[in-house]
C-alpha cells in the first residue's frame, strides 16, 4: 500500500465488505488538514480490485486539492463502491455503506458521484449523518451537479478568453464527452450561448435527451477525440488524456468536469507541448463541492455558494495566467498552489 504509485501520504484507506448486502467499498481519506474529508461516492463495475483502489486513491487526493482550491474548510476523501450501478443497487447495500461511513466518526462526508443519485444518498442518510446532496432536510441542497456544470461552463469561458482572445462561445465548436448529470447541464449552458456541440456518451437515452433540447450532433464515443472541435470537454470518467488520445485531439482547449482527466502527470507536459490550454480538473469542477460544503455547514445559502463560485473562477484564471506567463503546465501551477494551501492549514 505505502509504495502504491497513487498513494500520496493518505491519512487512511478503509476497506469495507458486507456479505449480506454484497457491499464492497473503499473509503480513502487523503487529508483532514483543512477539516473533515469530503468527496462523493462513485459506484462502478471495476475490472479488478486494484482498479477500484487506484481510483479511490487518485480521487481522494484530487478532492483534497479541489477543496483547497475552492478555499473550503474541508479535507479530501472519496468512496468507491465496486458494483454495477444499473443492476447492483439495493436498500441493504446503501444501508451497509451508511454504517461504514458512520464507523469513521465524522472524518469523512459523502455525496453523489458517478453512478449514485439522491435516492441512494437518502438511504445512506438513514444510517449516518455524515452525508450531503440530500433533497430533504434543514440545509438540503439536492444534486450538486447543476452547480458543478455552471462552474465548468464559466471555466470554459475563462479558458476561451485566454486561448482565443474572447470568452464569447457563440459559434465555437465544442466536443462534449459524457452528457450525464454534469455534462448534460453543461450542454444546456453552452447551447444557450450559441456554441456548436458534438456530444458522445454510451448512454443513448441521455444522448437523445440532450440532442433534442440543444440541437447537438451525436457522434460515436470513440470519435470524440477526432472531431474538428476548438474545445474538448471531458465530463465522463478519468484518464481520457493519454498517449493514445492526445495525438488525435485538434482542440486548443481541454476543459471539463471529469475528475483525473490526465492519465498521468506526464500528460500535463505533453498537453502543454502540443499547445493546448488545459483547465486543471479539480479547479474547474469545484462548483459541486462548494454546494456540498454549504449543506455540510448546516445553513445552506445559495448566495454564499455563488460568491464562492465567483472566487473559484478567479482562482482558475490565476492558475491559467501564471502558467502562461511562466511557460509551465497548468497542472503544475495548480498542484503547487493546492499543496501550499493544505500545508498552511496543518498545525505547526
Amino acid at each position: 500500500m505505502f509504495d502504491h504509485p497513487s498513494y500520496d501520504h493518505h491519512e487512511g484507506v478503509h476497506f469495507f465488505e458486507d456479505e449480506r448486502s454484497g457491499l464492497k467499498a473503499i473509503i480513502a481519506v487523503h487529508s483532514t488538514a483543512r477539516g473533515p474529508a469530503a468527496g462523493g461516492c462513485r459506484m462502478w463495475d471495476y475490472d479488478t480490485g486494484e482498479d477500484a483502489l487506484r481510483d479511490a486513491l487518485r480521487l481522494s487526493q484530487g478532492m483534497s486539492f479541489k477543496n483547497a482550491m475552492a478555499d473550503l474548510p474541508l479535507g479530501g476523501g472519496k468512496a468507491v463502491i465496486w458494483g454495477n450501478s444499473r443492476t447492483g443497487k439495493s436498500k441493504e447495500l446503501f444501508e451497509a455503506f451508511g454504517r461504514a461511513i458512520e464507523s469513521l466518526n465524522g472524518s469523512y462526508y459523502t455525496a453523489e458521484d458517478v453512478g449514485i443519485d439522491t435516492d441512494d444518498i437518502a438511504i445512506v442518510s438513514t444510517q449516518t449523518k455524515y452525508v450531503a446532496g440530500l433533497d430533504t432536510g434543514a440545509a438540503a441542497s439536492g444534486d450538486p451537479s447543476p452547480t458543478t456544470a455552471l462552474g465548468v461552463y464559466r471555466g470554459i469561458k475563462a479558458c476561451a478568453e485566454r486561448a482565443f482572445g474572447t470568452g464569447d462561445l457563440s459559434g465555437r465548436v465544442i466536443a462534449v464527452q459524457g452528457v450525464g448529470s454534469v455534462g448534460g447541464y453543461l450542454c444546456d449552458h453552452l447551447a444557450n450561448e450559441g456554441a456548436k456541440l458534438f456530444i458522445a456518451d454510451i448512454d443513448k437515452v441521455e444522448l437523445e435527451a440532450v440532442r433534442s433540447r440543444t440541437g447537438a450532433e451525436v457522434i460515436a464515443p470513440e470519435s470524440v477525440y477526432d472531431t474538428d472541435a476548438e474545445i474538448f470537454s471531458p465530463n465522463a470518467l478519468g484518464a481520457v488524456i493519454n498517449p493514445q488520445t492526445l495525438p488525435r485531439l485538434k482542440a486548443k482547449v481541454i476543459a471539463g468536469g471529469a475528475n483525473n482527466q490526465l492519465a498521468s502527470p506526464e500528460m500535463g507536459f505533453a498537453v502543454q507541448e502540443k499547445g493546448i490550454l488545459y483547465a486543471p480538473d479539480y479547479v474547474i469542477n469545484g462548483g459541486g463541492i462548494i454546494n456540498v460544503a454549504a449543506e455540510i455547514s448546516g445553513e445552506y445559502s445559495r448566495e454564499w455558494v455563488m460568491t464562492k463560485l465567483d472566487t473559484l473562477v478567479d482562482t482558475l484564471g490565476h492558475v491559467l495566467d501564471e502558467a502562461l506567463s511562466a511557460n509551465e503546465p497548468t497542472h503544475l501551477v495548480a498542484d503547487r498552489m493546492a499543496r501550499a494551501r493544505i500545508a498552511s492549514s496543518r498545525p505547526a
